[in-house]
């Protein structure tokens, strides 16, 4: 390490060993590693995950940073701190190097009593109450879709930036109107008070954000100041609280209509989200795309079975249906005429054969002759048939003979 001329490098030391010296130089002192020191909490967090608690001993301007470890909570039998507790702790004074800080590092602790902030806070929260500010009946709805947002906070906050990007996030149709104030220090009660009413008398908002980020009881103190509570109680526009961390609880959050853990917290509950409007309004439009799909399915449906109820009932259909019967009927009455047709064919055949082996012609063929009277065409088969002078024809197999009876012979005998 280079040093000008005129430093001595043997006056000079690191960050590192000055902090070391100190630490030794405090940890030499008996009275210091094992003292009471007595004072009222504030700024008072325990970690979840460590088990181990932070806060700080204050008594008028004059404050220390504690650190109260997990397993020394767990041998004393210390109380649930809170912030403005009186307590008295004991303990060990030592340097914490990596933060360059004198720390008190508690071994246990005993309660004196409640410090005066916590006292006056409890007097003017029970004096309200009776008066009716905190009173449910006295809560105003918030509006749903606020138009126009007030905020009343310090320009320089870094809760206004979050309550900005909240805000513009979830719900960018909103205009935000800003209300400066002082929001720490003997001031800032009456300047939130003057910003509150400032807002009323502008009459656009539709709801305000009060609050700021998180810091000890005496940081967030103008929070519990009764001009701020009385501002908050007249405001004829409901009011959101935000002020500090999700453990802090000032005067405010009571009066309030709706208390918010955080600023952030605030801005969220005091305008919906878009976004879940952009979900809903898409499951909407799938659900509509469905019903609408459904209802054309049915529509089409109906229309098939009206289409095919038609076509049943058309004459045009009719005519189709009678024409195939009419076919159909056809087509049976030719099959049936064809039947007839053919059993009589084979009838008429037997009887033709029949007939044909009657017929006289197989007799004539055969040398025989029919004789038929001429008069009446009648066979002659016997003798008393005729008599003389009859004309009478011989049927031959390949013609006929004219004859005239000149005398009948009867067994032999002539008959004349």
């Amino acid at each position: 390490m280079y040093l000008p001329d005129e430093l001595d490098a043997s006056s000079v030391i690191s960050v590192t060993g000055l902090a070391l010296y100190l630490k030794e130089l405090l940890e030499r002192n008996d009275i210091l590693q094992n003292i009471w020191v007595h004072g009222e909490v504030s700024n008072c967090k325990t970690y979840p995950s460590s088990g181990h608690c932070y806060f700080t001993l204050k008594e008028g301007d004059a404050q220390i940073p504690c650190v109260f470890f997990k397993y020394s909570r767990m041998r004393s039998s210390a109380p649930e701190l809170r912030n403005g507790m009186a307590i008295a702790v004991n303990g060990r004074v030592a340097f914490y190097e990596r933060d360059g800080k004198v720390q008190f590092y508690v071994d246990d602790v005993k309660l004196i009593g409640e410090g005066a902030l916590f006292q006056r806070f409890e007097q003017l929260k029970t004096r309200l109450n009776a008066e009716g500010l905190f009173d449910a009946e006295r809560k105003r709805p918030l509006p749903a879709q606020p138009t126009i947002v007030g905020i009343v906070t310090s320009l320089q906050a870094a809760a206004l930036r979050d309550m900005l990007r909240v805000l513009r996030t979830r719900y960018p149709l909103a205009q935000v109107v800003i209300a400066p104030a002082l929001v720490q220090g003997a001031e800032a009660p009456a300047s939130i008070s003057a910003a509150l009413d400032l807002l009323n008398e502008h009459g656009e908002a539709e709801v305000i954000l009060v609050g700021r980020g998180g810091g000890s009881i005496e940081e967030l103190w103008a929070f519990n100041e009764e001009v701020v509570a009385r501002a908050i109680a007249r405001s004829r526009i409901p009011v959101i609280s935000g002020v500090g961390h999700e453990t802090d609880i000032t005067i405010a959050d009571f009066v309030a209509d709706l208390r918010a853990s955080t600023p952030t917290a605030a801005a969220t509950a005091a305008v919906p989200d878009m976004e879940l409007w952009r979900v809903d309004v898409i499951e909407k439009q799938r659900q509509l795309s469905e019903l609408m799909r459904e209802r054309l399915y049915d529509l089409h449906d109906q229309l098939e079975q009206a289409q095919h109820d038609l076509q049943r009932a058309s004459p045009l259909s009719m005519i189709n249906s009678r024409r195939q019967q009419l076919d159909e009927a056809t087509e049976r009455l030719q099959t049936h005429i064809q039947h007839t047709i053919s059993l009589r064919s084979e009838r008429l055949r037997g009887v033709a054969l029949q007939l044909h082996s009657l017929s006289p012609l197989l007799t004539i063929a055969r040398g025989y002759a029919v004789v038929r009277r001429e008069a009446d065409q009648s066979i002659v088969s016997r003798v008393q048939q005729v008599q003389g002078g009859d004309v009478l024809t011989i049927q031959v197999q390949d013609g006929r003979i004219p004859v005239e009876v000149l005398k009948v012979v009867k067994d032999g005998r002539a008959n004349i």
